[in-house]
């Protein structure tokens, strides 16, 4: 499994969205979260995410990424739309998905308001579709990132997929010598992935944000570059990684940065203003770095991220994916 690139993306995908609409502000777009419409009392941003490969805790976590993109764009999650595709009717495994669905969205404050469940033949595992949608004053899209602008990064990388790892492979990280203590605690990453109390902080004052999910923390940089269309210089190490996420990671073979990365948020913020609003995360108890600069591309060939001497411009694949295969 993997993302579409920029140029299929842009040739069967933004190329055909249907009809016109004059109240559309902000639409399908390469990198961008979630849509802008334009109502008669501000901006509704709405989102839409599927989720399949994390079967412990698929209900928490689709309620987390939908409202993210949300979150995301300076929205205010309010409303969520999920339907539920299963492989076979099984009311135990509906009451868990359901249940999770219900006990994030309340500790959220979101509304579920409408869906649809059913059977699916051939499908593998469960699947979920959420739609989230919310209000804004200040829309924020990905590809708002300036020359002289430096990237945030709060948390920290791959947390989504440490709380992942820890329950869907937790046989395996104990067999590979991983303590029980640390497969614990990396299970409470579950707690931190929503991004609503630093997307409140950054709102305000970012020109950009972006959600990584898919390709973790390096392909959220990649489209943020992208979508502004700036070269973004990033140091691998000042990227910071979770002791417990780097310890998994390292049991499971995979690159922290290369992996499921919601619950960081990516935004770029004037270099004027980021010691004030690392200090303002800070006081709200969110770890955040700074991980990357904003530069003007001396050419089109400079467009993309730079790190340990290569360039990506494309899709990363997520180093996740070949865990399920």
């Amino acid at each position: 499994m993997s993302k579409l690139s920029p140029a299929d993306l842009d040739r069967y995908i933004f190329s055909r969205t249907g009809a016109a609409n004059e109240d559309l502000v902000v639409g399908p777009g390469y990198g961008e979260d979630a849509a802008a419409i334009a109502t008669d009392e501000g901006t509704m941003v709405v989102s839409t995410d599927p989720i399949s490969l994390a079967a412990e805790r698929i209900g928490t976590l689709g309620v987390a990424i939908a409202s993210n993109d949300v979150a995301a764009c300076g929205g205010v999650p309010e409303w969520l739309v999920s339907t539920i595709l299963l492989p076979e009717p099984d009311v135990d495994l509906i009451d868990d998905i359901t249940a999770q669905l219900d006990d994030e969205a309340s500790r959220l404050g979101i509304s579920i308001v409408g869906g649809h469940t059913e059977t699916v033949a051939g499908l593998a595992r469960p699947l979920l579709s959420l739609t989230c949608m919310g209000p804004t004053d200040r829309y924020v899209p990905t590809s708002g990132a300036e020359p002289g602008d430096v990237v945030i990064l709060t948390k920290g990388a791959g947390i989504e997929a440490t709380a992942v790892l820890a329950t869907d492979f937790r046989a395996d990280l104990t067999e590979r010598g991983v303590e029980p203590g640390t497969i614990d605690r990396a299970t409470g990453f579950f707690d931190d992935i929503s991004v609503l109390p630093e997307a409140a902080v950054l709102g305000s004052v970012a020109t950009a944000m972006h959600d990584p999910t898919e390709g973790g923390v390096l392909n959220g940089l990649v489209e943020l570059a992208c979508a502004s269309a700036v070269r973004l210089d990033v140091s691998r190490g000042d990227v910071p990684v979770r002791p417990e996420t780097q310890t998994l990671c390292d049991a499971m073979a995979v690159d922290p940065l290369r992996v499921l990365g919601s619950g960081g948020m990516l935004a770029s913020v004037p270099e004027a203003a980021a010691e004030q609003t690392l200090s303002a995360l800070r006081a709200e108890g969110i770890d955040a770095s700074i991980v990357a600069t904003v530069d003007e591309p001396a050419e089109e060939d400079d467009i993309g991220v730079f790190t340990d001497g290569q360039r990506f411009t494309g899709g990363v694949r997520d180093d996740m994916y070949d865990l399920w295969d």
